[in-house]
């Protein structure tokens, strides 16, 4: 039984990479590091700040990758005040409505993106509740962020879906036992479903994604259709 969808932000609900991406060469450029898309691919994308600024920049100071990381951000909201959702997005948030399911937000994103992104995209109201990296002991890989939107959302692994654009976002669901949708806005599909999507997906109008959601759903219609006739 299908009870609630849980969402990744960045290169889910909304394709920021190509905005990170820019921010991240403007910023290492500074360093005199230039960086491809296989660099950012590989070392940058879904990644916690702090693990990254540590892994490229080893010389910096825990307060140097501070200051870093948060120039990075600001850098990255100056660039990204005309952010759209991927396609077939509001048709989803309309269906689960339809539906009564729950909705979380599960995002690895800093506190300042995560609050500004939802504002240019108009769905500060969207999300039951919303799981930042920051309040769990756990960024995503771990399986923390997702484990604690279950236990907010009163409901089982069973009982959830959730849809990731990376491999760490992934990872993480699946570490989590919820089963989860790729969306292959940022990364190949083969490589999502080798780190475990069950599926993937180009955005919210995939034909595969509405017949698995009508799928989960049809049965509990079906039942509650034989409960009412066994009162008549």
């Amino acid at each position: 039984m299908l009870a609630a969808i849980l969402f990744d932000l960045d290169g889910t609900i909304v394709n920021t990479d190509p905005i990170h991406y820019r921010a991240w060469q403007q910023m290492l450029l500074n360093y005199s590091i230039e960086i491809d898309e296989t660099f950012y691919k590989s070392r940058i994308s879904g990644g916690l700040n702090p693990e990254i600024v540590k892994d490229i920049l080893p010389q910096l100071s825990a307060a140097e990758g501070q200051k870093f990381a948060d120039e990075k951000e600001a850098l990255f909201r100056k660039l990204a005040s005309n952010l759209k959702p991927l396609s077939g997005f509001s048709e989803l948030l309309e269906w689960t409505d339809t539906h009564q399911l729950k909705r979380a937000l599960v995002t690895n994103a800093p506190r300042l993106n995560a609050e500004f992104m939802l504002e240019v995209l108009g769905i500060k109201e969207a999300f039951h509740t919303v799981i930042l990296a920051d309040d769990c002991i756990a960024g995503k890989p771990d399986p923390a962020p997702y484990e604690v939107a279950l236990k907010k959302l009163a409901i089982t692994a069973e009982e959830a879906i959730a849809l990731e654009d990376s491999p760490s976002g992934i990872r993480s669901a699946v570490s989590a036992d919820i089963r989860t949708i790729g969306i292959a806005s940022t990364h190949e599909a083969q490589v999502l479903q080798s780190v475990g999507a069950f599926m993937a997906i180009p955005d919210f109008t995939d034909l595969q994604l509405w017949t698995l959601l009508n799928s989960l759903i049809e049965p509990n219609l079906n039942a509650i259709a034989s409960l009412v006739n066994r009162t008549l």
